[in-house]
């Protein structure tokens, strides 16, 4: 397997966006807990490794998104007779950005929540030797201004286990 990072974020991005992923898991969250929160669409999940400035200025960005990339890959050789054995370090990001401060946390934390329920529900074998035995971290950054007026960027990083010849 050649291109261990982009094979990872293909298999993450599919994992996200096709169902049940996160457009369904947000629309469960909206109709279960009277939630008024927008909708995300297939569209809405990169695989791109962006800050949230540059994306601004080069695309135009419709909020939420969600941006899929692998951060780091390590062949630490547990399986000795294959050319790769070891983790890829994937980070799921999700932007909210409004033009009033009012319920832009909650309104991220909502994301958060289901992509965390997708990835509980796919653990496991996803094919050609790549593995997510389930955990993950949440990091939550400061509201900023960018975007429509505010921004806030959440983490969702996890260790994919790959075994590749």
């Amino acid at each position: 397997m050649s291109q261990i990072a982009s094979v990872t974020t293909k298999k993450l991005l599919n994992v996200l966006a096709t169902s049940p992923g996160v457009p369904e898991a947000v629309a469960a969250l909206i109709s279960a807990d009277s939630l008024v929160l927008p909708a995300i669409s297939v569209p809405q999940i990169v695989g791109q490794n962006v800050a949230a400035d540059v994306a601004e200025k080069s695309i135009s960005s419709k909020y939420p998104l969600i941006y899929v990339y692998c951060s780091k890959i390590t062949n630490a050789q547990r399986e000795k007779f294959r050319n790769f054995s070891g983790d890829a370090e994937m980070v799921v990001e999700a932007r909210v950005s409004q033009d009033r401060l009012d319920g832009i946390e909650s309104h991220l934390h909502a994301y958060v929540d289901a992509i965390t329920q997708v990835l509980n529900a796919k653990r496991g074998d996803w094919g050609d030797g790549v593995f997510y035995t389930g955990g993950y971290e949440v990091s939550f950054a400061g509201v900023k201004h960018g975007g429509r007026n505010f921004i806030q960027i959440a983490r969702v990083s996890f260790a994919l286990e790959i075994s590749a010849d």
